[in-house]
């Protein structure tokens, strides 16, 4: 086989990693409840799957491949364990994984929701319901969870565990909820669903590997939550809010690569059928008896999307929008994105005393959005020491290198006298 075959190989195995590995741990878990045991088993197949591709070729059905030596590895797993009457459990349970690698279908189901609301069961602790979604469903390591859920590595990696042992321990069922309790179990699966989109959405170049298509998978399960549950407000908000954003993502890089920020896209590169779709969920969640903090945030990309009839961005309504999701969330990201919309109304000054103040050991410090703006709004108030403060704070703390290069472009522009 030439160079050429191996990579092909390689390349099929990563795809298939990146698309199916929820799906697979979904299906594989689905009788024995051992996530853990699943994702070691389907672990041990791509390992495989990277030996025996390459010299043998791609199979047909790649998916069936693997999730038959997944089985095979789960089954001499449990072999290897002593005799007991939990084994003798599993190994009922291995019996009847046989069975039904014996009668596999040509389509494989997609078990992915049944297993996201089983991670998000009152029985598992509840800050570490989004997360465990995220590392089942998606293949989250516990690092860049701990990172989104600011928490470190170790101890997320120590939660996970524990839950997983809790699933297998309290034989959680992993199938869809009826609609009661799915409703009471949708705020992490939402949480969950929107922290992946937001994970893809910082690679808007797609040059990491890990995050390809991660915003795609993110609104894949969103629009089949909302097929499961068309009047909750809350679902139809979040996929209208991905669906915005993801309207412009063909307009957030130049042709030569560098960053464009939203105020400086042009609306003719969004995507008018996405925006449409989004609308329309939007005015769908507003019919119904219940408002939530995605609505909002999909109503303030409503707004910045009215630019492209109108040729202006609604500021005015957008910061009404932003007292509302403010007294919600008491975010702070939602605070400093109201005193730029304080800032378009009312000025630089106003925008600046908008600001959260910073707190000793706020989060703020590190993070890089909040210096960006307080440099923007200090050079335009003519302060231009703090400005370049600001300005090389974000910097710093900026690790996209295109942004990186943005942000000392604005620096040189802000703070070079006209001539």
């Amino acid at each position: 086989m030439s160079q050429g075959d191996d990579r092909s190989a390689i390349k099929a195995a990563e795809a298939m990693a990146r698309r199916s590995y929820g799906k697979l741990v979904a299906i594989l878990a689905a009788r024995t409840r051992d996530v853990a045991g699943a994702e070691d088993a389907l672990s041990e197949a791509f390992a495989s799957a990277l030996a025996d591709w390459p010299a043998n070729g791609a199979p047909l059905n790649p998916e069936a491949w693997l999730l038959a030596v997944a089985r095979r590895k789960m089954i001499d797993a449990v072999r290897r364990r002593r005799v007991s009457a939990v084994a003798s459990e599993h190994l009922k349970l291995m019996a009847e994984e046989l069975e039904a690698t014996a009668s596999l279908a040509p389509d494989i189901p997609d078990e992915r929701l049944a297993l996201m609301f089983a991670c998000a069961h009152p029985a598992i602790e509840s800050g570490v319901r989004a997360p465990l979604i995220l590392q089942t469903i998606l293949g989250f390591d516990a690092q860049t969870i701990g990172s989104a859920f600011l928490v470190s590595p170790a101890a997320m990696g120590q939660r996970l565990a524990r839950a997983k042992n809790k699933i297998r321990r309290a034989r959680i069922p992993l199938r869809v909820p009826d609609r009661a309790d799915m409703r009471a179990r949708l705020a992490a699966v939402l949480e969950a669903v929107y922290a992946a989109y937001t994970e893809g959405w910082s690679d808007p170049a797609g040059t990491d590997a890990s995050l390809r298509n991660l915003a795609e998978e993110a609104i894949w399960l969103g629009r089949l939550i909302v097929a499961l549950l068309p009047k909750e407000a809350e679902a139809l908000g979040l996929l209208a809010l991905m669906l915005y954003s993801h309207a412009r993502r063909g307009a957030r890089r130049s042709p030569a690569g560098e960053f464009v920020p939203l105020a400086d896209q042009d609306p003719a590169l969004w995507d008018e059928a996405l925006i449409d779709e989004a609308e329309d969920l939007l005015i769908r969640a507003s019919t119904l008896d219940a408002f939530d903090r995605y609505q909002l945030e999909a109503a303030i990309q409503s707004a910045h999307v009215v630019r492209r009839r109108t040729g202006a961005t609604d500021w005015v309504a957008i910061e009404r929008l932003y007292d509302g999701l403010c007294a919600i969330t008491g975010s702070p990201v939602a605070a400093i994105n109201r005193a730029i919309a304080v800032a378009q109304t009312r000025g630089p000054a106003a925008g600046l005393a908008a600001l959260p103040i910073l707190a000793p050991g706020s989060r703020l410090v590190e993070y890089q959005p909040y210096w960006a703006a307080r440099a923007e709004l200090h050079a335009r108030t003519g302060e231009m020491a703090a400005a370049r403060e600001a300005y090389d704070q974000a910097i710093a703390l900026e690790i996209d290198p295109v942004v990186r290069r943005f942000l000392q472009r604005r620096q040189t522009e802000s703070l070079t006298p006209p001539r």
